[in-house]
């Protein structure tokens, strides 16, 4: 009998220990400087910009823009007026304006010529050298049931005040900070009318047309839709820990000669827009305490965009945030009590700190990446001949601060993350793992810890 209590008290204690070694996370070194704007960001400040933004009665894109207290026109100006609060303390770096442009009718969702707007505000990077560009953004545009009607009241607490909210706030905390590279705050309209703002904004920079950005190399803009519900109704399920990071597999315009390499290397989850959601979740997770980064590997919701899309459309890498679970008695609804049952997307079924601690992911994102060296350039892999082991090597990037080293990312190829992160100080290796079991890609480093965007290898023959 003492034998066999032993022997379950052995038992016990092995599956403890081992238990408890595989539920170990091992977290890197927090920069000082990411977490202490990391705890900057304020649920009182988000609430305060939900509640004054709801105080417009409606947002829609063609509601009236003469009014100095209703309609998507006072409230683009309040926004400014927000940042240009924020602009004071940035020791003159952060730049805020309202971008005009004109909409066509469409036959569809815009009924009449109308001009629309973008908000935003430009914190310009230090180094003149370097044109990397950041963008994070949110729509304020709301809208009801009926997408046409414009002068219904339309809160939109959630979608997308809190999301706005989060831009705003980033702003606020961020433009008091410098960074080598630019970032941009923006507020887009015209979402809902089928993601006219983001659309206008994505073809500027693409044309290289931005004011005050010469050469815009724009490498992440993270797009935040909806990130204040907690609760689901039909389901009923409730989460305030996991956040949905959405992104794209397959870059929808991808040129022939990338559809070749895509094949020939198997690389159809290591596009740009993928790498970055692998990238959010490793530093959010890294900086931000009880959130959970949760990848879904489509573009967006099932047959839907949001702001990001464009972006993505235009080869750029874009992903859009998003709560866990969604509630739709919230979500484009008229404002009313049926059965019993409030509808409608008032501030009341926001959980603001759940907001908060999404823009604390974005923040310590954007702050890494700015903080970060360029990524490498002229990625390979040698498979020119037969070998057991995998052989890559790379250049340092040509413009920026120089990396003190490079990690080179590994991991088996039915894993959706990285496991492995292998430090080097030159700028090629050979590793003891065949390329035909793993996939691998390179990120540089500084001094500091803070990591590039990661680059998946090209075949070199």
């Amino acid at each position: 009998m003492k034998s066999l209590i032993k022997l379950i008290f052995i038992s016990l204690l092995y599956f403890s220990l081992t238990f408890s070694q595989k539920a170990q996370t091992i977290i890197q070194n927090r920069d000082l400087k990411i977490s202490e704007m990391v705890n900057e960001i304020s649920s009182k400040n988000i609430e305060r910009y939900v509640r004054t933004l709801i105080q417009f009665k409606t947002r829609h894109s063609l509601s009236t823009q003469n009014s100095d207290k209703i309609g998507i026109g006072a409230a683009a100006k309040w926004i400014k007026s927000q940042f240009d609060e924020f602009a004071k303390y940035s020791n003159g770096r952060l730049s805020t304006e309202i971008d005009y442009f004109t909409v066509e009718p469409d036959g569809r969702r815009i009924d009449r010529k109308v001009n629309l707007m973008n908000v935003m505000a430009i914190l310009k990077g230090t180094d003149i050298n370097d044109n990397r560009v950041l963008i994070v953004g949110a729509h304020f545009d709301s809208r009801a049931e009926n997408i046409m009607d414009s002068t219904i009241d339309a809160p939109g607490a959630n979608d997308d005040l809190s999301g706005v909210a989060a831009v705003m706030e980033l702003a606020r905390v961020m433009s008091k900070r410098e960074f080598p590279v630019s970032i941009i705050f923006v507020a887009f309209s015209g979402e809902e009318q089928g993601l006219l703002g983001s659309t206008h904004l994505a073809r500027k920079i693409k044309e290289n047309k931005l004011s005050g950005l010469n050469d815009c190399n724009l490498i992440a803009m993270l797009n935040n839709d909806m990130i204040g519900n907690t609760f689901s109704n039909e389901t009923f399920l409730s989460d305030n820990i996991n956040v949905r990071v959405f992104s794209e597999n397959i870059p929808v315009n991808e040129s022939k000669e990338e559809e070749s390499l895509r094949k020939l290397s198997n690389s159809e989850y290591d596009g740009k827009s993928r790498q970055l959601a692998r990238y959010i979740k490793e530093i959010g997770e890294r900086y931000v305490d009880q959130i959970n980064v949760k990848l879904i590997f489509r573009s967006d919701r099932f047959l839907r965009g949001g702001d990001h899309t464009p972006f993505n459309r235009l080869g750029y890498a874009a992903v859009r945030f998003c709560e866990m679970n969604e509630n739709y008695d919230h979500q484009h609804q008229n404002v009313r009590i049926e059965n019993g049952k409030q509808y409608g997307d008032l501030p009341e079924f926001v959980d603001f700190e759940y907001v908060r601690k999404i823009t604390a992911v974005n923040c310590a994102v954007l702050a890494n990446l700015a903080l970060a060296p360029s990524s490498p350039e002229n990625v390979f892999i040698d498979v020119r001949e037969l070998t057991n082991k995998t052989s890559l090597r790379w250049s340092s990037a040509s413009k920026g601060k120089n990396p003190s080293g490079y990690y080179v990312l590994v991991r088996e190829t039915f894993q959706p993350f990285w496991e492995k992160k292998i430090f080097v100080k030159d700028t090629s290796v050979v590793l003891p793992y065949s390329k035909d079991n793993y996939f691998f890609a390179v990120q540089s480093v500084d001094e500091e810890g803070h990591e590039s965007l990661p680059i998946f290898p090209v075949p070199q023959r």
